[in-house]
């Protein structure tokens, strides 16, 4: 299976990071629709077997925000484009000796993923198997890359995530090619999260001394009021 190699930075100054970006020539990876919804479905046993062995099971479906004309102060009203992927992650079978005596800095997984047409569908096969549709979590994000001249970055996606919980920019690529763009965004390496957003707004919800349920804007917004 294909690996992924990621680490998560906590955002804190959106400005110091675009003016970053702009130092790297950093472009969205989509100019007609750069920031995408995304609401995230994750399945599991009732007893959580895919938790216990470290695996995820996800149906993500991406909705593609409308682009805006020049000039314009708002979204062209548009059809919005959707993408359904379902998702399936795992640990290595194997250490990756890339990282050994690096404490576990960074997050390498092995990833299966697939566009499927319906959601509703396979929802519903997956229940009848027997999976539960257990935790519910949305955000927006906007992915960038550099360009080809920067060979180092080849392969590197910079994903700015907009949550419930806070901001947070995603580095998945190389180890080098992670570290490397990490101190030109102002980071260091004490600054990596290799937590999900699932562990983030545990957190989130024990120091607030709710019950966590599930990472929607809506809800969050609610009990803050």
């Amino acid at each position: 299976m294909p690996k992924e190699t990621e680490i998560k930075l906590k955002l804190t100054d959106e400005k110091a990071f675009h003016r970053a970006l702009q130092r790297l020539k950093a472009v969205p990876a989509s100019k007609n629709s750069p920031r995408l919804h995304e609401f995230n479905v994750i399945f599991d046993h009732p007893g959580g077997t895919l938790a216990k062995r470290g695996q995820l099971l996800r149906i993500r479906t991406e909705t593609a925000e409308p682009p805006r004309k020049k000039g314009a102060r708002k979204s062209v009203p548009v059809a919005w484009k959707q993408r359904v992927l379902v998702t399936f992650k795992r640990p290595t079978d194997q250490e990756d000796t890339s990282t050994t005596g690096r404490a576990g800095r960074y997050k390498v997984r092995e990833e299966l993923e697939l566009e499927v047409s319906d959601a509703g569908a396979l929802t519903k096969i997956l229940e009848a198997l027997g999976l539960d549709a257990w935790f519910r979590y949305e955000k927006y994000r906007t992915t960038y890359k550099l360009g080809a001249s920067q060979a180092w970055a080849k392969g590197l996606l910079i994903e700015m995530d907009e949550t419930p919980v806070g901001t947070f920019v995603e580095l998945e690529g190389s180890i080098e090619a992670i570290d490397r763009a990490a101190a030109q965004l102002g980071f260091s390496k004490r600054d990596y999260v290799t937590k999900s957003y699932l562990q983030l707004y545990v957190e989130e919800c024990q120091r607030r001394g709710e019950e966590p349920r599930h990472m929607l804007f809506a809800a969050l917004k609610k009990s803050s009021a």
